[in-house]
C-alpha cells in the first residue's frame, strides 16, 4: 500500500509538473496573442489614420477641382460673352458698310499716261497711283492715302467717307 501511494504521489506529482508546464505555455501563448493584438490594434489605428488622411486630402482636391472647374466656368463665360459682343459689334460694322455704295469704276482713259481725274500727263516726276477701289489712274493731287490699304482716288474717298468732305 505505501508504495502504492507512493507511485499515485509520483504519478500526481508528473501530472501537476506537466499542468505547469502546459499553463506555463499557455501563459507565454497567451502573452505572445496578447503582443499580436496590441501590435494589430496599433496597425489598426495607423491604418485608420491614414485612411482618415487619405479622406481628408481626396475631400480638399475635390473642392480644388470644383474652386477650378468654376473659375474655368466663368472664364468661358466670359469668353463668351466677349465674343457675343464682337460678333454685335462685327455685325454693326457690316450694317455701316452694306449703306455705301462701292464707286462705279470710272472710265479708263484710252490714254493710259493721262490721269483719269484731272487729265494731267504722267512723266518721270509726277507720278501716277491705281485706285484701291475703282483701279482708275490717277496723280499724287487727285489722290488720298489711306494707310496700309493704300492709296484711292478722291472721288472713292469722298464716296466712303463723307463726313471728310
Amino acid at each position: 500500500l505505501p508504495q502504492h501511494l507512493a507511485t499515485l504521489a509520483a504519478a500526481a506529482w508528473e501530472e501537476a509538473r506537466q499542468s505547469r508546464q502546459q499553463l506555463q505555455a499557455q501563459r507565454q501563448e497567451v502573452a505572445r496573442l496578447q503582443e499580436q493584438l496590441s501590435r494589430a490594434r496599433q496597425d489598426g489605428e495607423r491604418w485608420a489614420s491614414a485612411l482618415q488622411r487619405a479622406q481628408r486630402e481626396a475631400l480638399e482636391r475635390e473642392a480644388m477641382r470644383g474652386a477650378e472647374q468654376a473659375r474655368q466656368q466663368e472664364l468661358i463665360r466670359d469668353m463668351k460673352g466677349r465674343l457675343l459682343e464682337l460678333l454685335r459689334e462685327k455685325d454693326a460694322l457690316w450694317q455701316k458698310t452694306e449703306g455705301i455704295d462701292t464707286p462705279m469704276p470710272s472710265p479708263a482713259s484710252h490714254d493710259a499716261g493721262l490721269c483719269a481725274r484731272c487729265h494731267k500727263d504722267f512723266r518721270l516726276l509726277s507720278r501716277r497711283y491705281n485706285c484701291r477701289l475703282c483701279q482708275g489712274k490717277v496723280c499724287h493731287a487727285c489722290s488720298v492715302d489711306t494707310g496700309k490699304q493704300g492709296r484711292c482716288c478722291l472721288l472713292c474717298y469722298q464716296q466712303r467717307h463723307p463726313q471728310a468732305t
